[in-house]
């Protein structure tokens, strides 16, 4: 009996990543952003769940599931920061850190997903609450980025981020779908 082949990972399962918004936002723009930030926890613990470790371990591309679940609250806390410096300090230069490095870590590898899953609870949860008390003026304050030594915008990082929810977590689902595990629509 032939099977067929899984096809190859897209390497953006949720779209491109956005561009800058406006110079001038609005409220209205960000919205939706921290929104989708706000969302984001419930829709990471409905794409893993019932997931067994062997399929945690499966690849997507260059990481496993697990690893992918355990990549967003280490890339979202260092985001945080970002935001916390960015509003506290004149346009900081912030720390980046080795995200595959992070990832090839023993925990990211093998540990268990539940910890990953309550610190994105508990990062998005405090995230979201600091965006909701912030004007436009804070979102336009800024850090510089090591890597590309740009100023980013605290407006241009939102929808950035909120991608990145979308683009890990479609992911998994991706990877659900095409092995034919039963699992969320997206």
């Amino acid at each position: 009996m032939e099977t067929t082949p899984t096809p190859s990972p897209p390497a953006q399962p949720a779209g491109p990543q956005p561009g800058p918004l406006p110079g001038s936002f609005t409220a209205a723009d960000l919205e939706p952003h921290i929104g989708e930030l706000e969302l984001a926890p419930a829709r990471l613990r409905a794409a893993v769940a019932g997931l067994t470790a062997t399929q945690l371990d499966t690849p997507y591309r260059n990481w496993t599931l697990r690893q992918i679940v355990h990549h967003l609250p280490d890339s979202h806390l260092n985001c945080y920061v970002r935001f916390m410096w960015a509003l506290t300090e004149e346009r900081p230069r912030i720390k980046a850190y080795d995200e595959s490095a992070w990832s090839a870590l023993s925990i990211s590898r093998t540990g268990d997903i539940e910890l990953p899953l309550a610190l994105f609870d508990a990062v998005h949860a405090k995230w979201v609450a600091l965006l909701r008390t912030m004007s436009l003026d804070d979102f336009a304050r800024a850090f510089e980025h090591p890597e590309t030594d740009k100023l980013v915008r605290l407006a241009d990082a939102l929808p950035s981020y909120a991608w990145h929810c979308r683009h890990h977590t479609e992911m998994i689902v991706w990877r659900r779908r095409a092995e034919g595990w039963d699992g969320p629509a997206s």
